[in-house]
């Protein structure tokens, strides 16, 4: 770019109008970057544009689309993108795919440019955030969030309700998950409803995690290869899990549209990124609270994501200079507002207090900084989307009043099982 710039500079100088061939060598320079993302707030996509615009400011010739797309699904439109040889610049990675696209020569290597970036300080970004994203020495994609999961609550509807707050539990150490469901079993029965597992939606049954990882349940072993979701624990959590929807009525069951955001809902289970969605007209009382203790004890769910640039992107190497000013310390500080960020001078209840002014220092340092540093990350597995899809098919006959819970799960396993020896 610099140079048809100078080409520029110099013929205005001399009063020579460009010749075409030189208009077209300027058309030719332009970068169109695209990064395909799962979130379509508002309030995310001001700040990543303001971000880009400030990057198009000494990179005038680059020019960065965000293009949104639907969470359900967003893994396998991706890869439709990438098979029909429509494959974006940039794009945003769920944890649970990671293995995937890391493993899979799909993406660049990144490490040579964030070395190079100057004050890009890679060594701040700490090895356990880039572990999920790292491979033989060298880092495929960024993890710009590592969210833990928490508890929003609405006091309002809960103190409607009769109930005690979620606080005032913590306070009298009852904060469980029995006496948690027993509060939106309370609130379902005033005419509200209880809790929501944002996103999960009977289709993305992994964020059931926020809820099994307190019977210590987990859907496969530690190695992958063997389906644990008939052992003792599973059983147990989605016993738990189903009760609560078809006995207390206590989680909204299938086909039952209700936004905790718009204080349909006593609590919902989902991450920081989403405080954004707080309404700042006739607000409700709310509060952040860890997940409740479950039988296996106090326990933290996170979720991460990263973002990497692909191989055959048309531009890689322009590409992975944005990624590098995207995450650099000045921009990480800006994006810990909405993702916690893998950077280690970050991660402290004051910084992320002033990015986060809707969250006290003691919703900061209960639910992100002790979240992050004890927390579990969902469960992910190679050929994880063909995992995901033939594990909600099995899944369909739990959503129903009269399930065998034991039984599903087996069905679940035999399914599953000859994808996880792969």
């Amino acid at each position: 770019m610099s140079q048809i710039l100078s080409i520029r500079r110099a013929a205005a100088l001399a009063g020579i109008a460009l010749p075409l061939l030189a208009t077209s060598v300027f058309a030719q320079d332009a970068v169109n970057l695209r990064m395909t993302l799962w979130t379509a707030n508002e309030a995310h996509l001001k700040l990543f544009n303001e971000i880009a615009d400030a990057y198009k400011a000494n990179h005038p010739n680059v020019t960065v689309t965000f293009d949104s797309l639907p969470f359900d699904g967003y893994t396998t439109t991706l890869t439709t993108q990438i098979a029909g040889g429509n494959a974006p610049d940039l794009a945003w990675i769920l944890e649970t795919t990671a293995g995937d696209f890391v493993n899979s020569g799909a993406l660049s290597p990144l490490k040579a440019t964030f070395e190079a970036t100057e004050g890009y300080d890679l060594a701040d970004v700490t090895q356990s955030s880039l572990k999920l994203w790292s491979t033989d020495g060298e880092i495929y994609a960024y993890p710009f969030s590592t969210s833990p999961f928490g508890m929003f609550v609405n006091n309002d509807v809960i103190k409607a309700a009769g109930q005690k707050t979620p606080a005032e539990m913590i306070a009298a150490g009852e904060w469980n998950w029995q006496n948690a469901m027993a509060v939106n079993a309370a609130v379902a029965a005033s005419g509200k409803q209880g809790l929501i597992v944002r996103d999960f939606d009977y289709k993305v049954w992994d964020n059931l995690a926020s809820i099994w990882n307190g019977w210590g349940a987990s859907p496969w072993s530690a190695d992958g290869k063997t389906c644990t979701m008939t052992e003792q624990p599973m059983v147990d959590a989605m016993t738990f899990i189903h009760d609560a929807i078809f006995k207390q009525k206590a989680i909204p069951g299938p086909g039952v549209s209700a936004d905790f955001f718009a204080g349909d809902a006593a609590m919902t289970i989902t991450q920081i990124s989403r405080a954004s969605l707080l309404p700042k007209e006739n607000p409700f009382s709310w509060d952040l609270v860890p997940l409740p203790a479950g039988p296996a004890g106090e326990y933290a769910v996170i979720g991460q994501a990263g973002i990497g640039v692909f191989a055959n992107s048309k531009n890689p190497k322009e590409a992975a200079d944005f990624l590098a000013f995207f995450t650099n310390p000045e921009n990480s500080a800006k994006l810990a507002q909405f993702f916690p960020p893998a950077r280690a001078s970050l991660l402290n209840a004051e910084v992320l207090g002033k990015a986060n002014p809707l969250l006290t220092p003691e919703q900061i340092e209960a639910v992100v900084v002790k979240g992050i540093s004890t927390g579990v990350v969902k469960p992910g597995h190679a050929g994880f989307a063909e995992i995901q899809q033939t594990a909600r098919a099995a899944l369909d006959a739990l959503w129903v009043a009269d399930a065998d819970v034991p039984a599903v799960l087996q069905s679940v396993c035999d399914r599953i099982q000859p994808l996880l020896a792969q």
